[in-house]
């Protein structure tokens, strides 16, 4: 890390106790670093405490603390603070979209010795794309638990409704804007619009275009070609032009998720999106699909956002950590978290279980089929990505809100990022 990544932490190192949960769950003492959901009371946050009891329990005189910042990005923030002030916790959960931050800087121990001296754990038993996002050469960061690539989800009703057939198979940027605009209608957008960039920028990929030079070096030549112009432009068109999706004002003055009230027929999202579709009252899940996003290349391709388990640079008990990543990433553990429908389990034996019980039709089925087109998000190989996000959610946002030409947003955009990554 760079003096200047540094100071930056230390100076908000006084901010996270204010804003970052501690649970003592009953039970020597592994701290598990996560973010989010640690004093929710939903069923998928008891489930998750109850698990923790069961390690407990198979454990006698172990504890777990679990401590939670409220978001990813809080998280990342304090685990590092933690690692320089050398109280790592002894358990990370890794987020793919930031592996890069917590490898790069040696937070995390090596798995490979755990693994190679225990003949009960088989690596074999996880999808190799989904093991390799926090592979680096021979070592390996993290056992992962679950993935998801991002899809577009459909509502079927609104689509008979519309008298518009639903989409199968592969679909070109043309196709999907004559879909939108063919199911807009009074009460109806044919497409929701988040400016969330993890969620967009598979549009550029999919235009031939990237935010980053492969090597991930910079972003000018790449965030600012013509085809990632055309791909800024073409979603810009979607909510400005052809008004087939709510603005971000609208959305932001109801304060309403539009296709989970089924007053849009489109929208990008992950597997996790299911928990909340299936709350809705508005929403019968049997009118619900998934599809692979628009393209104009030979082939779809997406994102797959994982994660993972890791253990903690000095961690100080690392045979009892490795105990509960076999614990957590266990068939018995992972079946039963992965019912809740969070993502897609990264262990084969899981998912195949879901799929034989599962009906021809069913999501699960679907996800599978575009899994293969996911790669992982820059932030699993790109130290200090989620500024790019920042940098390219607030060019969105100029060209949405302020009708900043789509070319000088992206230029601008593109020049701040070098600027960001020449100060590294």
């Amino acid at each position: 890390m760079t003096r200047r990544q540094l100071l930056g932490l230390m100076a908000g190192a006084a901010l996270c106790p204010m804003g970052c949960k501690s649970v003592w769950l009953p039970g020597k003492e592994l701290r598990i670093a996560t973010w989010g959901g640690a004093g929710d009371d939903d069923e998928y946050a008891r489930l998750q405490k109850r698990l923790y009891r069961e390690f407990e329990s198979a454990h006698p005189g172990l504890k777990l603390r679990v401590e939670a910042a409220p978001d990813s990005q809080e998280h990342v923030r304090k685990v590092l603070l933690d690692y320089i002030a050398g109280a790592m916790p002894d358990i990370v959960n890794l987020d793919a979209s930031s592996a890069a931050v917590f490898i790069d800087n040696g937070t995390l121990m090596d798995l490979t010795p755990f693994i190679d001296r225990d003949p009960a754990f088989r690596l074999d038993d996880y999808y190799p794309n989904v093991v390799d996002v926090a592979r680096r050469g021979k070592s390996l960061f993290a056992i992962p638990t679950d993935f998801t690539p991002m899809v577009v989800y459909l509502n079927r009703k609104l689509f008979r409704e519309a008298g518009v057939p639903v989409p199968t198979g592969q679909w070109s940027f043309e196709k999907f804007q004559e879909i939108a605009k063919a199911l807009t209608r009074p009460g109806v957008y044919g497409f929701e619009f988040a400016n969330w960039m993890p969620g967009w920028v598979m549009f550029l990929w999919n235009n031939g275009s990237d935010v980053l030079a492969p090597d991930g070096s910079r972003a000018t030549g790449f965030f600012d070609s013509p085809k990632s112009v055309e791909a800024v432009q073409y979603l810009a068109d979607l909510v400005n032009k052809y008004r087939v999706a709510p603005s971000l004002s609208q959305s932001a003055a109801t304060g309403v998720d539009f296709f989970a009230t089924a007053r849009a027929a489109m929208k990008v999202s992950g597997h996790w999106y299911i928990v909340a579709l299936k709350a809705a009252k508005d929403i019968d899940m049997d009118d619900i699909a998934v599809v692979e996003l628009p393209t104009n290349l030979e082939h779809s391709v997406t994102v797959m956002y994982e994660a993972g388990q890791a253990i903690g640079k000095g961690c100080k008990h690392p045979e009892e950590a490795w105990e509960w990543l076999k614990f957590w990433a266990s068939y018995g553990v992972q079946k039963r978290y992965n019912a809740s429908g969070i993502a897609v389990c990264g262990r084969k034996d899981v998912e195949e279980e879901k799929l034989r019980a599962s009906r021809g039709t069913d999501l699960e089925r679907a996800f599978q089929s575009i899994v293969p087109s996911a790669r992982p998000p820059w932030g699993s190989r790109v130290e200090g990505y989620d500024r790019v996000e920042d940098v390219g959610q607030k060019a969105m946002d100029a060209v949405l809100k302020n009708n900043v030409p789509v070319h000088v947003a992206v230029s601008k955009a593109a020049h701040d990022i070098d600027a960001e990554f020449s100060k590294r």
